[in-house]
């Protein structure tokens, strides 16, 4: 049994960044002909108006227990009280609806975050600050993402919850560790399954160094600097 800890860019879109999210961008099936994508009426800095400010993707990737869903939920429940609008997408929760139909082989993982992206990226068009929680354990899926939202005209910023395996196996709020340990699950990300840490985060969180507040203080201001 898989890790069930976790929950490719095209042609650029025509027009300017006033126009929705724009055509399919993610390398995936291929499309019948006479599909085209049918611009709005509505640009982004009218959607900003009703939102609170323009819309971004923030995407936390780290291991299974690292904090990305406490933090993005915290932040999240910030922005609201500000009067921005904000949604966290996290893995768990996607995989009992969208990606519910998905395992924890390679492709299925690159397709969880291939989906995931697409989602936050017509969310973070919408004008909402899209928080991202998860694993995403492949360094090229995350790119994609940054792409996907760059040929879009959307912010768009990796978060690496950069928290110790050791912390994390204490942590063990889903008891996926001690499964592991115990033989019960195989593919655990960062244990018997890889992790390909970011290199160059937009922002890179320590979390055995600060509490969850000073992580989320740092998040938040990410966002206000993208605003």
């Amino acid at each position: 049994m898989g890790d069930p800890s976790d929950g490719g860019p095209g042609p650029s879109r025509p027009g300017g960044p006033e126009r929705s999210a724009g055509p399919d961008q993610s390398g995936g099936p291929e499309r019948s002909g006479g599909i085209v994508w049918h611009p709005g009426l509505v640009d982004a800095s009218q959607r900003a108006g009703v939102t609170g400010g323009p819309g971004m993707t923030v995407w936390l990737t780290g291991l299974s227990g690292s904090g990305k869903s406490t933090i993005a939920c915290d932040v999240e429940q910030r922005l609201i009280a500000s009067g921005r609008a904000a949604y966290v997408l996290d893995g768990d929760n996607l995989r009992h609806g969208l990606n519910a139909d998905l395992g924890f082989a390679a492709a299925d993982r690159d397709e969880n975050v291939r989906r995931t992206a697409e989602v936050a990226r017509l969310m973070a068009d919408a004008g909402l600050v899209v928080l991202v929680a998860l694993v995403s354990p492949y360094r090229s899926g995350r790119d994609a993402a940054r792409v996907m939202h760059k040929q879009a005209a959307l912010g768009f910023a990796e978060v690496f919850v950069d928290t110790p395996l050791e912390l994390c196996r204490a942590r063990d709020p889903k008891g996926l560790y001690a499964r592991s340990e115990a033989g019960e699950l195989s593919g655990m990300t960062g244990v018997d399954a890889p992790y390909e840490a970011p290199t160059a985060p937009d922002l890179h969180l320590r979390a055995a160094d600060c509490s969850v507040e000073d992580l989320c203080d740092q998040l938040m201001a990410l966002v206000d600097a993208m605003s």
